[in-house]
């Protein structure tokens, strides 16, 4: 991994994506996310996950636009082309065109972006559209969790709420092997949870009141509050916004907030998956994230 700075406010980052086990799928709870599994979807191999892919941009957009942004800022950004293991990617912040916004860049060796999107410090012009329900205690597991379908999808409706401790060096590890992380507010002693882990929480929030898969991560808008450190109780609530189809696909869109043991919310979130994913002729046909 490499990063360079070409000028003030912009950072650039190369890197190789990289895959645990992509060749055992029983290994694998998300079928897309193996080799076998994508190709019976129509990918050319494994789909690395996007919320992984967005963290690796974490030392760049840190680069570009301070420490500030895991205390304060957000992010908005789309999933657009598969992220395959062995690709070298080019990640790129830089000062947009808007007011207090940075252009963020992910692109593949073929030159077409596998992400792109927004980051910005303070609040987004977004915030207070997103409308996830306020704390309350966690639900605990289900001994049978239904099948999310169109037809069941609870729009307009709080599903459950997610709890449990993340302890500090479960963040640290994460950041590390996961995150590919070296800095010391994601490894040190307090860690903050790194936004790949952040990115990722709205897909366990949804597998705690549905069971259904293959998915793949179409978006995320994501909102940091104060600091979101690691090592106490979080507790995430949702609601679900809206259902539909697109291309084939099965989308949903949920609205979480996270809350840390103080009960103070750290941040809030709009995240928008296929969880259902189309079938496609053939292998090597590429299929646009989003």
């Amino acid at each position: 991994m490499t990063a360079s700075t070409g000028s003030p406010g912009r950072a650039e980052l190369r890197l190789t994506a990289t895959l645990d086990t992509p060749d055992d799928r029983n290994a694998i709870s998300n079928e897309i996310h193996s080799t076998d599994g994508a190709k019976d979807y129509g990918y050319q191999a494994a789909l690395v996950g996007g919320a992984t892919v967005f963290g690796w941009a974490t030392p760049a957009i840190l680069q570009a636009l301070g420490e500030g942004w895991t205390a304060r800022g957000w992010a908005e950004v789309a999933f657009r082309r598969p992220t395959y293991p062995g690709e070298d990617l080019v990640i790129t912040v830089a000062p947009a065109a808007e007011r207090d916004a940075w252009d963020l860049h992910i692109t593949g060796p073929d030159g077409h972006d596998r992400v792109s999107g927004s980051v910005g410090l303070g609040d987004a012009a977004w915030l207070d559209q997103l409308d996830p329900p306020p704390l309350r205690a966690a639900d605990q597991p289900l001994e049978e969790i239904p099948h999310l379908t169109m037809e069941v999808a609870p729009v307009g409706q709080e599903i459950r709420a997610l709890g449990g401790v993340f302890t500090e060096e479960d963040a640290r590890i994460y950041a590390r092997e996961r995150g590919r992380a070296t800095e010391p507010m994601f490894l040190g002693e307090r860690p903050l949870l790194h936004p790949g882990w952040v990115a990722m929480r709205p897909i366990r929030v949804l597998h705690h009141s549905f069971n259904y898969g293959p998915a793949i991560h179409a978006k995320s808008q994501i909102q940091f509050l104060r600091p979101a450190h690691a090592g106490g109780e979080l507790v995430t609530t949702s609601k679900f916004i809206e259902a539909y189809e697109r291309k084939g696909h099965h989308y949903a869109v949920i609205d979480c907030s996270t809350f840390d043991a103080a009960g103070g919310e750290v941040v809030r979130q709009r995240h928008v998956n296929i969880f259902g994913v189309a079938k496609r002729p053939a292998a090597g046909q590429e299929q646009g994230q989003s």
